[in-house]
């Protein structure tokens, strides 16, 4: 017998095969956007990853906007890249790698899945080892809010809470994944690696690899002043400014502006607009006390730029790995130094390899040794 239908209800069922048609093809749906309540890692919207942006080798890309813990515990929204190895996946799912990168600017344009930066080759190599690769862009950048920078909470929050969300959308990766980070993403990684296991038990969180970690900045806060000469480094101007400028946001109850110059008010309201390289060619000639008007040696000001800063000493309790570059002019060996003997007064274990190289020039230095740690940590207890 014949079946008559409605117009409104052919219109719904011509919708409905659209969108199963599309979601076939490739092209990602957006999600409820749910509230603030959902769990972190939780995914709010799914969306393709260009083509041109995917790593040589990947079988599937796309980006996740998720819940995630943001500065100062506040929840908040996070993107980031998922990419998927060829092949069939081993038992239990591929393993995965979370990427932290390095300074990229606070600007939404400037994350990576807008802009496509997200690899130079060194991701590509994590996926042709056979790891599942996910990488945050970190609360801010491209969502609600402006990026924290060196907010080391908030990033180690995104790296872990990227794990979650791609392995609710991709169900091929397994639960063991493993903390990789340089410059920025070397801290968020330690951060990470002190407390993942508690903040995401339901995980197999296996170890760390952190490169350049901009350690112990926190201790020359309080001598900031507007005398201070430039200091034979790299980018410390736009580094300082883009961390006032998050905790300018982010801390309003430190009053960031009555330390400022009417330089530094113009330098970090133009950064918010520029990404790295732009904002070193404009501003990278200042010191850090053109941007000062006073002292930092403030009470509330010290304890927000701890509260951002610090790298724990304690709490490690899955294998680490710290590379340093001993000419790297953008975190200073010395700092890291410092931080390798913090972390063996307190009694961690760790691995601690250096390399007579510059900043960015560690993670290829240093790639064998990263190599065989990460391989040692997925097979240990397999």
């Amino acid at each position: 017998m014949a079946r008559t239908f409605s117009g409104g209800r052919v219109r719904g069922i011509v919708a409905a095969l659209v969108t199963a048609m599309l979601l076939t093809a490739g092209v990602a749906a957006a999600r409820p956007a749910g509230s603030e309540a959902d769990p972190p890692g939780t995914v709010v919207r799914v969306d393709p990853l260009p083509r041109q942006w995917w790593l040589p080798g990947a079988s599937a890309a796309s980006v996740l906007t998720y819940r995630t813990t943001g500065p100062r515990g506040v929840p908040a929204l996070s993107t980031g890249a998922v990419f998927v190895p060829s092949g069939a996946a081993p038992t239990g799912g591929w393993p995965v790698v979370s990427w932290g990168h390095g300074a990229v600017g606070i600007a939404d344009r400037c994350a990576p899945t807008v802009d496509g930066r997200i690899d130079n080759g060194y991701l590509a190599h994590w996926l042709a080892q056979g790891y599942a690769v996910v990488a945050t862009d970190y609360p801010g950048l491209g969502t609600p809010g402006l990026h924290a920078y060196l907010d080391g909470p908030s990033e180690a929050h995104a790296l872990i809470d990227m794990v979650r969300a791609a392995r609710a959308v991709e169900p091929s990766l397994g639960s063991r994944w493993v903390a990789l980070g340089q410059s920025q993403g070397g801290q968020a990684a330690m951060v990470a690696a002190s407390l993942a296991t508690r903040y995401a038990p339901e995980l197999g969180y296996r170890g760390a690899v952190a490169l350049g970690v901009p350690s112990n900045i926190e201790h020359l806060v309080p001598f900031g002043d507007p005398r201070l000469p430039p200091l034979p480094l790299t980018g410390t101007t736009v580094f300082i400014a883009y961390l006032l400028a998050g905790m300018r946001a982010t801390r309003p109850d430190v009053d960031v502006d009555r330390f400022l110059s009417p330089r530094g008010r113009e330098v970090l309201a133009r950064l918010e607009d520029l990404c790295y390289q732009e904002a070193a060619a404009e501003v990278g000639d200042l010191s850090i006390g053109d941007l000062l008007a006073r002292r930092t040696d403030d009470p509330a000001l010290v304890r927000a730029a701890r509260d951002m800063l610090e790298i724990p000493t304690r709490g490690y309790d899955r294998p680490l790995f710290l590379g340093q570059g001993l000419t790297d002019t953008v975190t200073p060996a010395p700092f890291t130094f410092k931080l390798v003997a913090d972390l063996t007064a307190a009694g961690e274990r760790f691995v601690f390899r250096s390399y007579p190289v510059g900043h960015l020039e560690t993670m290829r230095a240093s790639l064998d040794d990263v190599t065989a740690f990460v391989e040692d940590l997925f097979a240990a207890g397999r």
